[in-house]
């Protein structure tokens, strides 16, 4: 760690001539406030027009030149930054992510701001308020969080908002969540640490270190009784979304959940496809997926209807399954399939030099140890029958969300209750 806190990483990997260089800064959109919201998503854009130092535009073109991949991404608990670059220009890499760490402020504008809102305005027409189902996770969590939760709302944030937002505020966003102390710096590739370490100190030590600030906290959340909703989409095809509250990532009740979800929905032999779309033939689609993030977590079920058929059914299948699972619980064949998967996707995910550099940054930042990377399937060691069993049972009796997507005048196929 510098001495203005700002966290380095180096893992050192020789098999091709490739560095990636990563920046992850702990903020995401559960760091904005209501009426704030947007504002972590439209900083991964600012951080593209230019810095002090950085011309409009350069930062792309300076690494398309050497044929360096650029890209950012923002979730609700973190924005990373990176950069996949020929070996011997890897000091490009740490000179632009420095600078506009440590200058961006005199180069950010109206100008710019006004340009990149209209940029992720679109983006939010494109991607959510005009794709077919693309507003169901925007529903679901402003039904099952209260409307202060920082998970109550979406990354991309809210047209009104992202319309609000001034100069000022984006400049004291900035100011308080992109300094050196909130950032893990992360390099991994072909390179050598005695002659890096020189290359980290010239451009990064000089950056002050930012204010401290308090982060969201974990609290309790759960529904006193099940929501239900429909809303009627220009789409195809009616799909169901159930959801659940469910535990935060890296623990182990997170790790026995992504099992169960394995089982259910994972392959042709899961027990929900098999029965849905296999045997009854009344699915076009399923899924199930336990999302465990920072603070909290939700267990989701989609399914898509065939044609002909509607989300009553679909539901009554469901919970059908999930009456079964809670009833006589899972086997241990399939708790070992699902940790064999587990494994394949945990070992790909860190099969590349940015797979790991992102790897490497998630775990520093939401678990405090980057050696962690090395014992994710600790937590799902040991995970039984009995065990899944419980977990299952302390969320899945739960009250859930219900929310129906219907095509466009046919609200009569959502999921009633009852029926």
């Amino acid at each position: 760690m510098l001495d203005n806190g700002l966290t380095v990483i180096l893992h050192e990997d020789h098999a091709a001539p490739v560095t990636a260089v990563a920046v992850m800064y702990h903020v995401g959109s559960k760091n904005e406030k209501p009426k704030r919201t947007g504002f972590a998503h439209l900083f991964e854009h600012m951080m593209f027009q230019g810095s002090e130092n950085v011309g409009n535009h350069e930062h792309f073109s300076l690494l398309q030149e050497v044929g360096a991949n650029v890209n950012g991404f923002t979730t609700s608990d973190g924005t990373t930054y990176f950069e996949i670059l020929p070996s011997n220009f890897v000091e490009l890499g740490l000179y632009l992510e420095s600078d506009r760490m440590g200058f961006l402020l005199p180069a950010m504008t109206q100008v710019k701001l006004d340009n990149q809102r209209d940029v992720v305005k679109n983006e939010r027409r494109q991607n959510y308020d005009n794709r077919p189902y693309g507003t169901a996770d925007e529903k679901i969590a402003k039904a099952i969080y209260p409307p202060t939760h920082p998970y109550s709302w979406p990354v991309i944030g809210y047209m009104e908002d992202l319309t609000a937002a001034a100069l000022g505020d984006v400049q004291d966003f900035f100011r308080t969540y992109y300094a050196p102390n909130n950032a893990c710096l992360v390099v991994a590739g072909d390179f050598k640490p005695v002659e890096l370490k020189p290359l980290i100190e010239k451009y990064f030590a000089s950056i002050p270190r930012g204010k401290d600030f308090e982060r969201p906290k974990v609290l309790p959340v759960s529904l006193d009784k099940q929501e239900r909703m429909a809303f009627e989409d220009k789409v195809q095809l009616p799909r169901l979304f159930l959801t659940w509250h469910s535990p935060a990532n890296y623990t182990r009740e997170d790790a026995v959940l992504s099992v169960l979800d394995n089982i259910l929905s994972r392959g042709k032999s899961s027990r929900l496809y098999k029965s849905l779309v296999y045997e009854k033939q009344i699915a076009q689609s399923v899924s199930a997926r336990q999302g465990g993030s920072e603070i909290a977590g939700t267990f989701d079920i989609q399914v898509t209807a065939k044609p002909g058929h509607n989300l009553t059914e679909m539901e009554d299948a469901v919970n059908e399954i999930i009456a079964e699972v809670l009833k006589n619980g899972v086997t241990r064949q399939e708790i070992e399939n699902a940790l064999t998967l587990r494994e394949v996707q945990m070992v790909n995910g860190a099969a590349t030099v940015l797979g790991k550099a992102n790897t490497l940054a998630a775990y520093y930042s939401y678990t405090g140890d980057p050696n962690n990377i090395n014992k994710e399937m600790d937590l799902y060691k040991g995970i039984t029958p009995d065990e899944v069993l419980t977990v299952a049972k302390k969320y899945l009796i739960q009250p859930n969300m219900a929310l129906s997507v219907v095509p466009l005048g046919k609200l009569e196929l959502a999921a009633k209750k009852g029926e």
